[in-house]
């Protein structure tokens, strides 16, 4: 007629969980019951990561409280109190051990009490006590001395129980006079009311009432105790009942006479038993399930002390075992009265504090797992509750704040034209395109001068070209990455720059070539010409788009997210497709510099008017310079960065190839006519002669 003991095992490790409580002690008496206790609790609370920080077996003498025996276990209890971290203690065993249990804590107090006088006001007990609901509050009449205060604000589990009409007003009329001998009413009553019924030295008036008693000794309202008492007697009077309405029990009885109804067998019951279902006078209906218990719910009370040593129970929630999954335990906080002077409320109890979020736990050596340090999250990873056992990443989307306590969404960069850096960069492109068309204009507007004309004509108009085209293509890397604009970028820019190159580098061999053959007997006149500088030209061009065209074809860039590069950011970028065939681009590239600075710097120092060797050496110097350190510095950068130093190494090595080659022609057209002419180029050949 009680529920099940094991659905109140796993109200506990519910209720211990509600609170966060994962560092408790467990009391409990040494019998068989005792054990069974820690047997099945342990390793349920092992299950849900909560520990035991001990585990303290009492030894009552129900008849008599051997002061040795209580001498020991209130020093065995002292683990109980030392432990600061423990602030919450499961206790099982019944109202013997509760009893016990009080009168030890008691007298360890006053012990404290004879140790310090000073300090009267110990609090030793300042603890959550969780209790079963095999123990209850009661005491005997030489316990009066036990304070149950140190029991306050104790959760117990209790058997449900309702309010019988009529039991209150029923116990109010119980009195000495009308035991008609029954000597446990005399008996109690004098125990309760400390006097004496015998007439001899009577003290009792026979009138006390029992309201006035203290909670501990005597309680008016129904227990749950007594609940299912009167639920069970009521269930085998509506057995006997239903045994004896059937029709062949009705003939039996009629065969053997009226009082043989008196005369049942307990196993005759048995069936009858197994299917009730009534209602009692409380208006509750009583049912047994498939397994033959009673299909009723554990109330959670709080206890609530007084001066004068009476409490009362406050009913703060309940164990349904017929509630949804998850939903079973339901608490009321605000109804709980915790200890008086305990702080915080709800108290903690943990081996440590809390792992806060941003941190992850880790285990202490020769300790539980629920003691641990705590380190903060590494590696981008987060924490964003308390006590997490590990970190986790941010979706790739997003990165840890902060405190690692959270995912913030990452923003989507690229070199964009509307920011400082691409503007910038803008203006410099749009500035050396309008520097190298006004070239342009100006080599074609005296396209009959000598200095024009001087180390092909053709080739200085094919290397401006392809300079502006230099400047242009740097348009390709800025702003939003497109399909199209990453599959044209690095394959324009590296046939523009092969082409202005080996424009360079024609005009270097031509010089050659030109001191070579003016020297008598000399052959190489043949080589002189236009077709020579062409086939230059063409050949190196070509050969650098044949790598663009296999890089399109097997591995071209496209539009891509890189999410991992930088934090906080999502980079809009041109994945290369093959890192080999950008290198192979800029390594063929790099080759025909190279080789054009070789011959450009053994050709500087030919006698000549208009030779362009010095300028060629001092612009494939600045050329070579600039690719050089474009790679460390490409490798060293990331995100948008990259896309800058190479459009900034793109502008700066075109502008210092227009600026070498070009600027001191200019400025002989503009500022020095006089020296552009025929008779001033024979004078100055006459004189080095």
């Amino acid at each position: 007629m009680v529920p099940n003991e094991a659905l109140q095992y796993q109200g506990i490790v519910r209720l211990l969980l509600h609170f966060g409580w994962k560092w408790v002690g467990l009391v409990a008496t040494d019998n068989d019951s005792g054990e069974y206790f820690f047997r099945i609790l342990e390793p349920m609370l092992f299950q849900d990561r909560t520990c035991s920080s001990f585990t303290e077996r009492l030894q009552p003498n129900v008849r008599l409280y051997n002061p040795h025996d209580m001498f020991e276990d209130i020093v065995n209890f002292m683990i109980v109190f030392n432990d600061i971290r423990v602030n919450v203690i499961v206790m099982y065993g019944d109202s013997v051990t509760m009893r016990y249990l009080a009168s030890v804590l008691w007298m360890r107090i006053l012990m404290n009490s004879e140790e310090d006088p000073e300090n009267t006001e110990k609090k030793p007990t300042e603890k959550v006590w969780v209790t079963t609901a095999q123990i209850d509050f009661t005491f005997n009449t030489f316990e009066k001395v036990v304070d149950i205060q140190k029991f306050h604000g104790a959760l117990s589990f209790t058997i449900h129980s309702n309010q019988v009409h009529g039991f209150s007003e029923f116990l109010q009329t119980i009195k000495p006079s009308l035991a008609n001998g029954d000597g446990f009413i005399n008996n109690f009553w004098e125990n309760a009311f400390d006097c004496y019924l015998s007439d001899v030295d009577a003290s009792c008036t026979k009138e006390e009432r029992l309201e006035t008693l203290p909670g501990p000794f005597f309680e008016m309202s129904m227990t749950g105790h007594s609940y299912s008492i009167y639920n069970a007697v009521y269930a085998v009077a509506h057995a006997v009942h239903a045994r004896y309405s059937s029709r062949t029990s009705h003939r039996a009885a009629e065969d053997e006479g009226r009082w043989s109804l008196l005369n049942v067998e307990a196993w005759q019951l048995h069936s009858f038993l197994q299917t009730i279902s009534f209602n009692n006078s409380a208006g509750e209906e009583i049912t047994l399930n498939e397994h033959g218990e009673l299909a009723s719910v554990f109330d959670v009370t709080s206890l609530v002390t007084f001066p004068n040593n009476s409490y009362v129970r406050v009913k703060v929630g309940k164990l349904d075992p017929e509630a949804p999954p998850g939903k079973e335990l339901t608490i009321e906080e605000e109804r709980i009265h915790w200890p008086k002077n305990m702080t915080p409320v709800p108290p903690i109890s943990l081996c440590n504090d809390h792992c806060r979020p941003g941190y992850q736990k880790i285990k202490k050596e020769d300790e539980p797992f629920c003691c641990y340090d705590c380190i903060p999250c590494e590696g981008g990873k987060i924490s964003n509750v308390k006590d997490m056992d590990d970190c986790v990443k941010c979706p790739e989307d997003k990165y840890p704040n902060k405190d690692n306590s959270g995912c913030i969404p990452k923003i989507i960069t690229f070199l964009s034209y509307e920011e400082p850096l691409g503007i910038s960069l803008t203006l410099f492109a749009v500035s050396c395109s309008l520097i190298t068309s006004s070239v342009l204009q100006i080599f074609i507007k005296h396209k009959d001068t000598p200095i024009v004309k001087a180390n092909n004509r053709s080739l200085s108009y094919t290397l401006l070209v392809s300079l502006l085209l230099c400047f242009l293509c740097s348009f390709l890397f800025l702003g939003q990455p497109s399909k199209v604009t990453c599959l044209l970028r690095q394959a324009s820019f590296g046939i523009v720059f092969s082409m202005a190159v080996s424009c360079i580098l024609a005009k270097t061999i031509m010089v050659v070539l030109a001191f070579l053959a003016t020297k008598p007997g000399s052959r190489m006149s043949k080589w002189v010409g236009k077709r020579l500088a062409t086939s230059i030209v063409l050949s190196c061009s070509f050969s650098q788009a044949g790598i663009a065209l296999i890089w399109l074809g097997f591995s071209p860039p496209f539009p891509d997210f890189n999410r991992h590069s930088l934090v906080g950011e999502i980079i809009l970028e041109c994945n290369e497709g093959s890192v080999t065939m950008f290198y192979c681009v800029l390594g063929f590239m790099g080759f025909l510099a190279i080789v054009c600075f070789m011959v450009a710097f053994l050709a500087r120092n030919l006698p000549d008017t208009f030779n362009e060797a010095k300028f060629i050496t001092f612009s494939m110097l600045v050329f070579c310079s600039v690719w050089l350190s474009f790679v460390p510095t490409y490798l060293s950068t990331k995100g948008k960065y990259m896309v800058a130093v190479e459009v900034f190494s793109i502008l700066s090595s075109s502008a210092g190839l227009l600026s070498c080659i070009f600027s001191p022609k200019c400025y002989v057209i503009l500022l020095a006519p006089e020296l552009n002419n025929k008779e001033q180029l024979m004078r100055r050949k006459k004189e080095r002669i």
